[in-house]
């Protein structure tokens, strides 16, 4: 569980986790803490979780320091703000141990019951989008089986993570569990254009990896086919026409997130709030 500045929220997480009535007998929860300059190494610690702490704010160097102390034939990475529990742990586990099965997910449902009303229409195009359909991105949370996690030897240094993951495994080799996981939406629109922005340089950035390196990994083919241009258009308003008068709104985000991406003095790799990244269409 990589962990930046999460000294507001990681208590609840662990907190579930660790309330929870089933056993948690062959579970090891491994918290990194990557560049915190607040205390969630030491309120990690607190749940007597194995903690590491890693100089720089980056997920997959937590996620690469993690592995180097992890013994069990399944990995699970989950974000840490995202509501999981043991049950889903071991649901997700399971999933991967059936034979053909490399990598499960839950199924998201975005909650945007305390977000602002453009951030709400952003999401009502957004979750619609057929490029989420059969991936392992947008759950904040993946089982990968020890077989699949053998194709590569570590993460490379990207910002979208779960897209790599989906790239190495074959779309007949995930499956989406029953189990429903909420993934929190920002509140505020300024937030919500951060973390379009990030989630869109993210995207940019992969398929820069798969054009130079993607080959050394086993990533060669078209992994993400998606998000077209037009999708929201097309895929979504066309068959339900009800949601046209959000669609000028999710156009104005996207907009809106390209220039601050754009935008000269912008650092993407910086704090951009607590809430996951997400890809975006």
């Amino acid at each position: 569980m990589p962990a930046f500045n999460e000294a507001a929220g990681i208590a609840d997480t662990l907190g579930r986790l660790f309330n929870s009535s089933q056993s948690r007998h062959n579970l090891t929860v491994i918290v990194v803490a990557n560049g915190c300059t607040d205390a969630t190494a030491d309120i990690a610690r607190s749940f007597g979780v194995h903690v590491l702490e890693v100089p720089t704010p980056s997920k997959t160097a937590a996620m690469n320091a993690a592995e180097q102390v992890t013994e069990g034939d399944v990995r699970i990475y989950a974000d840490a703000d995202a509501p999981i529990t043991v049950e889903l742990l071991r649901d997700l586990a399971a999933a991967v141990a059936r034979p053909g099965i490399a990598a499960a997910v839950p199924r998201p449902v975005i909650d945007t019951s305390g977000s602002a009303w453009p951030v709400r229409a952003y999401y009502a195009v957004n979750a619609r989008l057929p490029v989420f359909r059969d991936r392992l991105f947008g759950r904040g949370v993946i089982a990968l089986s020890a077989e699949a996690r053998a194709r590569f030897d570590h993460f490379p240094e990207l910002l979208a993570d779960d897209m790599f993951l989906d790239a190495v495994v074959g779309t007949q080799e995930k499956v989406e569990i029953d189990a429903v996981i909420r993934v929190r939406a920002p509140r505020r629109t300024a937030d919500l254009v951060r973390r379009v922005a990030r989630a869109r340089e993210g995207n940019a950035e992969f398929w820069r990896f798969v054009r130079a390196a993607g080959p050394e990994y086993g990533v060669t083919a078209d992994p993400v086919p998606g998000p077209r241009p037009w999708s929201w258009l097309r895929h979504v308003v066309a068959r339900s026409p009800w949601l046209a008068p959000t669609a000028a709104c999710y156009v104005a985000i996207i907009l809106l997130a390209e220039a601050k991406r754009r935008s000269p003095g912008w650092d993407v790799r910086s704090g951009w709030g607590r809430a996951p990244v997400r890809p975006q269409g």
